[in-house]
């Protein structure tokens, strides 16, 4: 799934899930050193952790951050 992302450095997130578990993570744009990091930390979890972890995280002065747009992407994924 592609996930076009807002209010973040990152334009979008694309990711591959298997059976509940998050297979593959890639952001586009934004601080390539955390997404590295986030990308590699969510692989193998479920999708449901990897949301109640990542939701709400917010990045300085905004209302998001990527952790949390993978969160949503995530959301909208499971509906």
């Amino acid at each position: 799934m592609i996930y076009k992302t807002s209010g973040v450095c990152c334009s979008e997130i694309s990711f591959e899930i298997e059976e509940n578990v998050i297979k593959n993570v890639n952001f586009k744009g934004g601080c390539s050193g955390n997404a590295a990091g986030i990308s590699k930390l969510v692989v193998g979890m479920p999708v449901d952790d990897v949301i109640s972890r990542l939701e709400g995280i917010q990045c300085g002065y905004k209302s998001t951050s990527c952790p949390d747009q993978l969160s949503k992407a995530l959301k909208e994924w499971r509906r």
